[in-house]
């Protein structure tokens, strides 16, 4: 059985690169019957956030993305974790090192002004003497002084280390005895019967190390999916401004999550010119062995594109109900559908789109004057008044055709072309040259309201 897991740190937001990674392991598990895991690393006590875990939780929620099992809290397992360091001691395959930060400092100094990499000399690794008075000491793990490492990895091939250009005893419980980040991942991943860790390759360099730890308490290895970065335009690291910000900040933004998992397994990975991928259909194709060897590209245009088609495609029900965040309360509004239908088109987020319906039901408290002075040309004043007649003489006014009915008699009877009222009628309802269909627009305003809008506007222009 195929088991995956997600092991985010709760030191900041979760950003979408970890998302990202996140997604990939759910869909990897979910494809072969198998588990999806969730794990808090929050062994760093002096930097561990609650609030931070607490958002981390909120955008799985979001999301939709269901772990299996309870979640795993690194700060709960302390126990585990010492009797596995313990293990390591009494076996002889770790040992107390008494090295004081000054001796280390100072044997780093000394390595640098010889050019050579700075690392444990091993000092202690066979120490069986009198322990330094005094002295508090961490515990390191004995690794291989020589050969290679040989890293099986399912997106870059078989990455080889050797051992002594990346290794030393490395430590894997502090002074305080609190365990390190290498040795937990590696106990936990073991523990919780993972079989495929898929991670970023920020991470492929302590990779080696896990191995060592996992070597050591004899446990199996998993196989591993070293995912490349997300870079921005210019192939750089993501910054706040190119997107590398909280997840639940793209749903402030409006975004669905169907747009933004769409988006973030398109980062990377692909199945032919395929573009729109509903869940069940990433579940059905995704494969780690097809994700790209390079970085991937973050494009906001195209999180835009695809947060359109899913706003286009979303039932007007599912529309309402997301509009809710933004103070809307369209779920019982008699236009509902006229009004969804007539802006769903023109927004790229569901933001935008609550921006979109504030223009409409909201009237224009002024009007700008070079606008009025474009719209308003020729026969505009006389177009629009008469337009006001017909709307007054008229008892049927509920459809979007009711109103267009009604645009085309004028022009008709005042032998005029249709711009020659779309312009100064849509300033006249909205407060600027473009926007939604005007029968629309009128239909979800209604005829009385309609009437005061251009009784407003013409009175601001005559007095230009």
């Amino acid at each position: 059985m195929v088991v995956t897991r997600f092991a985010p740190s709760p030191t900041g937001y979760l950003h979408i690169g970890g998302l990202r990674t996140a997604l990939f392991s759910y869909l990897w598990a979910k494809k072969n019957g198998g588990k999806f895991f969730l794990r808090i690393e929050d062994t760093d006590k002096a930097r561990n956030s609650v609030e931070a875990a607490e958002a981390i939780l909120r955008a799985f929620e979001w999301l939709g993305l269901e772990h299996d099992g309870e979640i795993i809290y690194q700060s709960r397992r302390d126990d585990i974790y010492a009797a596995y360091i313990k293990q390591l001691l009494d076996e002889g395959k770790a040992y107390r090192c008494y090295m004081s930060k000054e001796e280390l400092d100072a044997l780093r100094e000394t390595q640098m002004a010889n050019k050579e990499r700075a690392k444990y000399d091993g000092r202690y690794r066979d120490f069986n003497g009198i322990p330094p008075e005094g002295r508090d000491s961490v515990i390191r793990i004995k690794s291989p002084l020589s050969g290679e490492i040989i890293v099986r990895d399912g997106v870059k091939g078989d990455v080889v280390f050797r051992a002594e250009d990346i290794l030393d005893d490395f430590v894997i419980a502090r002074s305080d005895g609190s365990p390190t980040y290498n040795f937990v991942v590696a106990v936990d991943d073991s523990l919780m019967g993972v079989t495929e860790v898929i991670r970023g390759d920020d991470h492929l360099s302590n990779t080696p190390k896990q191995i060592v730890v996992y070597e050591a308490l004899g446990f199996a290895l998993p196989k591993f999916n070293h995912v490349p970065m997300i870079h921005n335009s210019e192939g750089k690291k993501l910054s706040k401004r190119d997107g590398a910000t909280d997840v639940m900040a793209y749903k402030d933004m409006g975004y669905t999550p169907e747009a933004l998992l769409n988006f973030l397994v398109r980062l990377g990975w692909s199945h032919g010119d395929q573009e729109i991928f509903s869940m069940d259909e990433m579940i059905e194709l995704f494969n780690p062995k097809d994700i790209n060897r390079s970085a991937s590209i973050y494009n906001t245009e195209k999180l835009d594109w695809l947060s359109s088609h899913y706003i286009k495609n979303m039932s007007n029900d599912k529309l309402a109900k997301l509009l809710e965040f933004y103070g809307l309360a369209l779920t019982s509004h008699d236009k509902k559908e006229i009004l969804l239908d007539a802006l769903k088109d023109r927004a790229k987020t569901i933001k935008e789109l609550a921006n979109l319906i504030g223009e409409i039901v909201v009237a224009p408290e002024n009007y700008d004057e070079a606008t009025m002075t474009k719209a308003f040309k020729g026969e505009a004043v006389d177009v629009l008044k008469a337009f006001m007649i017909k709307i007054n003489s008229s008892n049927e006014l509920h459809l979007p055709s009711d109103y267009h009915h009604l645009m085309e008699e004028v022009v008709k009877e005042m032998e005029v072309g249709f711009g020659k009222i779309g312009q100064p009628l849509r300033v006249a309802l909205l407060g600027k040259l473009s926007g939604p269909a005007l029968d629309s627009v009128m239909a979800i305003i209604g005829k009385d309201e309609t009437l005061q809008r251009i009784s407003k506007a013409l009175s601001a222009h005559s007095s230009i």
